[in-house]
């Protein structure tokens, strides 16, 4: 994607008109409330509001210029026996350096990924951590700023008509239109409101920052931590790049803003290596697949993200609080499944020979791997038959392999209740004895 059409789209768009409509009503506001060209104090608190307006748009261009550093396409490691020890990406027909990951959204894997951003259109990584986290500060910074003005400025425009009848004219200096008002009001609220959700953001990247972690990397080391919880005769889990809150700053933060290092090299602590995290994701996806369940569609699933025509208002509101893709399904799909909630399911589509004999070019559109609704699925179990029966054996055929369906057998479309369950059982015990 060019770096220009990178801001057309509605989270740049949306960030750049906010900072604006911040920036031009407080400007507008104090001219009336503490007008600059009456006072040197006047002057020097518009300039520094003005500071802070150009580095958060400085830091917020930068960051979506910059970019995270994309790993080149089809990598490999210099050495070819350490690719044991990474993944496979197939989408960039490639292995995962260390700290990176594949962005859905970008289509490419990304250096040190921390998140995807849809604010700036971009991820946030290895590259523009240090211009993100600036855009932050800033933002903070200049909306509070201008929150006082706004708010120091309604109250004196109510008033006004107080300060005229009791003689302070001099402080009858903000006077209100329609127009005026309105805009005031929405300059409030978008000041307050990007305080206080950067706040949370901006705590939650410093946060990461000062134990050199990545969001990603957190869930990682929680989830290893969690296995040798379970299991004590693992090895402690030590993760390497934490190398004190001093070390760690100065990777992201330093005198000239730039990047460090190449973004696949990282220093780590004694006894640690290149691949100990690496080591541990692959540990942590084989048990995932351990635990991967095989289920198949019974019904078209649209891969829409609130499905209440076709799945009812039940689903919708269960729907996962979660910005990962829905699935598009289409009957006799198969789904490999690991993840599992009451109305909801995640798992990737099983692609089928001819999408993959033909190289992506006849393969369906959308996502292969999201959510999809647990109603249009159900999970294949093949119950092994224990002996020949009677009938089977005058067809020549054997007998079909049953489904359960939320947690119910399901046999030839028909589900067997505890009624035909016992019957089942009586008809196999009674061919054991013929």
């Amino acid at each position: 994607m060019s770096a220009f059409r990178r801001f057309l789209h509605w989270g740049p768009i949306t960030a750049l008109s906010i900072i604006k409509c911040i920036t031009l009503t407080t400007l507008y506001m104090n001219s009336m409330w503490w007008p600059p060209n009456q006072s040197f104090g006047g002057f020097a608190h518009q300039a520094f509001f003005l500071l802070l307006s150009t580095l958060a748009t400085f830091n917020y261009v930068m960051a979506t210029l910059t970019g995270p550093g994309l790993l080149p396409k089809n990598w490999q490691p210099k050495v070819p026996e350490d690719t044991q020890f990474l993944q496979y990406c197939k989408e960039c027909e490639g292995y995962k350096a260390p700290r990176s990951h594949h962005c859905r959204k970008c289509g490419r894997c990304v250096k040190k990924m921390d998140h995807h951003c849809p604010w700036i259109n971009h991820c946030v990584g290895w590259a523009n951590h240090a211009y993100f986290t600036y855009f932050l500060l800033f933002s903070i910074l200049g909306s509070l700023q201008g929150t006082v003005v706004l708010c120091c400025a309604f109250y004196r425009g109510i008033y006004r008509f107080y300060y005229l009848t009791h003689g302070l004219e001099h402080l009858a200096s903000v006077h209100f239109n329609i127009t005026s008002i309105i805009m005031c009001i929405l300059g409030m609220g978008l000041a307050i409101g990007v305080v206080i959700g950067l706040s949370m953001l901006l705590f939650i990247q410093l946060k990461t920052i000062v134990k050199n972690q990545t969001g990603i990397e957190i869930w990682i080391v929680e989830k290893a931590l969690y296995r040798r919880y379970i299991n004590i005769a693992k090895d402690d889990f030590v993760y390497p790049y934490d190398l004190g809150w001093r070390l760690n700053l100065r990777q992201v933060f330093n005198d000239d803003c730039q990047k460090q290092g190449d973004g696949i090299e990282w220093p780590v602590l004694e006894g640690c290596d290149q691949y100990t995290l690496t080591r541990e994701q692959l540990a942590q996806k084989q048990e995932k697949r351990a635990r991967t369940r095989t289920f198949k569609c019974i019904a078209p699933v649209s891969g829409r993200w609130l499905p209440i025509f076709s799945q009812g208002w039940r689903v919708c509101t269960a729907a996962p609080c979660t910005d990962e893709p829905r699935i598009r399904l289409l009957p006799e799909d198969v789904i490999k499944v690991t993840r599992f909630r009451k109305h909801w399911l995640f798992g990737e589509r099983v692609l089928s020979d001819l999408e993959l004999a033909d190289n992506k070019q006849k393969r369906r559109k959308g996502h292969i791997r999201g959510w999809f609704p647990r109603r249009c699925a159900v999970e294949l179990t093949e119950m092994t038959a224990t002996g020949t029966g009677q009938d089977s054996d005058a067809a020549g055929e054997a007998a079909p392999p049953s489904t359960r369906i939320n947690g119910r057998d399901v046999k030839n479309g028909k589900t067997l209740n505890g009624h035909g369950k016992q019957q089942r059982r009586e008809r196999e015990s009674g061919k054991k004895y013929m």
